[in-house]
């Protein structure tokens, strides 16, 4: 860093993170990889000394990229192809459940597999645990509901009260990673985008409700967002959307 060697915590200023993140600039890191070690950096300063113990310093501007909704069709194709891929039937009914979740009800990757058993018998609504343990309710839909269902009367290490509902190939809790890359090798075989991600279902649950007419205090409390302001990313995606169909369809465009 900045001062050499190994610095002493209590004595680092502003200019020695400033040259600590040009290094790491110096490395390849993005504004947003960037951004994100500095915060690492504040928390672990914040730790170890306390709030005086962290220089002012403002970190690189990160573009926010709008999350992009893929269709209901694709949605759908996309968990379907990870279901088709699955080695046994219990997995493909299991990841046909989780992905439907996530965009029947706008969950979480984590979200869905941090449900346990207690949330069986399913009924019309789901009690869902998200950041900061807050807790919502979200509607179930009758489709989604059926395919969790179907899950549970086939999986072979059953489900308890207390114990994960989507269990990995070895009987443990299932891991967002296998999850990850399912959708990603699912979504090369049918030529989707690079962000149809497990979350692109979240956003897709998003934009397509708001495109239908849901306002967004309602949007807010399915998505489990703690401000509005995190919700009104959605009124800018559903804008990007149009004006994509505007320019691929109006011959002036």
């Amino acid at each position: 860093m900045h001062q050499g060697g190994a610095p002493d915590l209590s004595r680092l200023e502003a200019s020695d993170l400033r040259a600590f993140l040009a290094a790491r600039r110096g490395d390849g890191l993005t504004n947003t990889s960037t951004a994100r070690e500095l915060s690492a950096v504040r928390a672990f300063l914040k730790f170890a000394g306390g709030e005086d113990a962290v220089p002012r310093l403002k970190g690189p501007r990160v573009k926010r990229t709008l999350p992009r909704p893929i269709s209901p069709d694709d949605a759908v194709s996309l968990a379907q192809d990870v279901a088709d891929q699955a080695r046994e039937p219990w997995v493909a009914a299991r990841d046909w459940a989780i992905l439907l979740l996530l965009y029947g009800a706008g969950l979480r990757i984590g979200e869905a597999l941090g449900l346990i058993g207690d949330v069986l018998p399913l009924g019309e609504t789901l009690s869902v645990t998200g950041k900061r343990q807050k807790t919502r309710i979200v509607p179930l839909l009758a489709e989604v509901r059926s395919a969790i269902e179907a899950y549970v009367d086939i999986c072979p290490y059953g489900v308890a009260k207390g114990e994960a509902l989507f269990r990995g190939s070895r009987g443990g809790p299932l891991e967002p990673g296998t999850v990850r890359r399912a959708v990603r090798a699912a979504r090369v075989r049918l030529n989707l985008g690079e962000r149809t991600t497990p979350h692109a279902l979240r956003h897709s649950f998003a934009s397509h409700l708001l495109a239908r007419g849901a306002d967004l205090r309602s949007l807010q409390e399915l998505l489990g967002h703690a401000s509005l302001s995190s919700t009104q990313v959605y009124t800018a995606v559903d804008a990007a959307y149009l004006l994509d169909v505007y320019r691929a369809a109006h011959p002036r465009a």
